[in-house]
């Protein structure tokens, strides 16, 4: 998302309700250069290309705005999961959510929201458990729901949901920090996006599944 500098005048004309939106496009990027502490709603404003009062008219403090922000850029990708995950089998559900996290952990917005969550949430207690649970604690129950169905119908091995829901998430996020780094990437830099993904799988789907005997026979290992 490009911003030009104003002229003389406001840089577009826009209808009201647009503002809330270019408010919050302002307010990721200002957080994510300045972050969450040091960003002041002066700098939004200007960036929004809006009055600090017009703000107010939306969002009543900088707390509520970085609220928003989130809900925009993750809690609508989450809705998406909840909504299309419905696959004949839980497999089929596990590499779809796999294959939307792979795009998310590539995208612009990982790095700010892993930088918030190691550096910044933690002196803003209020946000941190807001953002445990509207982002991480959605995201490991779409996850675990699906690891709980394969469990029942026989496709998975009998595991602990929430456990193995971690290790997924802490494997995606691992690299999704690696990938925003060239230099920590390097050793990896032979494979295409796609062939690292399916290596993902593999290790992931190889470590899930119930033993081919079992399968056979219907009895877990």
């Amino acid at each position: 998302m490009a911003y030009a500098p104003p002229v003389h005048e406001p840089r577009w004309r826009r209808m009201p309700e647009e503002r809330p939106r270019q408010i919050l496009e302002a307010a990721f990027h200002t957080f994510s250069e300045s972050g969450l502490a040091n960003a002041r709603l002066e700098q939004i404003a200007r960036r929004a290309g809006v009055s600090k009062a017009t703000i107010y008219l939306y969002f009543p403090n900088k707390e509520e705005l970085f609220r928003e922000v989130v809900r925009q850029t993750v809690g609508d990708a989450i809705d998406e999961s909840e909504r299309t995950l419905k696959g004949e089998t839980a497999t089929e559900d596990l590499l779809q959510f796999m294959q939307a996290q792979w795009q998310f952990i590539r995208s612009a917005t990982f790095p700010s929201l892993h930088r918030w969550v190691i550096a910044e949430l933690p002196a803003f207690p209020d946000l941190a458990e807001f953002y445990s649970r509207e982002v991480i604690g959605r995201g490991q129950r779409i996850l675990r729901s699906i690891l709980e169905r394969g469990v029942d119908r026989g496709e998975f091995r009998r595991i602990d949901p929430t456990v193995a829901a971690r290790m997924l998430m802490a494997l995606f996020v691992t690299h999704g920090a690696w990938y925003h780094r060239p230099t920590l990437c390097s050793s990896i830099s032979g494979r295409s996006d796609q062939q690292l993904l399916e290596e993902i799988k593999e290790f992931y789907l190889n470590a899930i599944r119930r033993a081919p005997s079992a399968r056979a026979t219907g009895s877990h290992p």
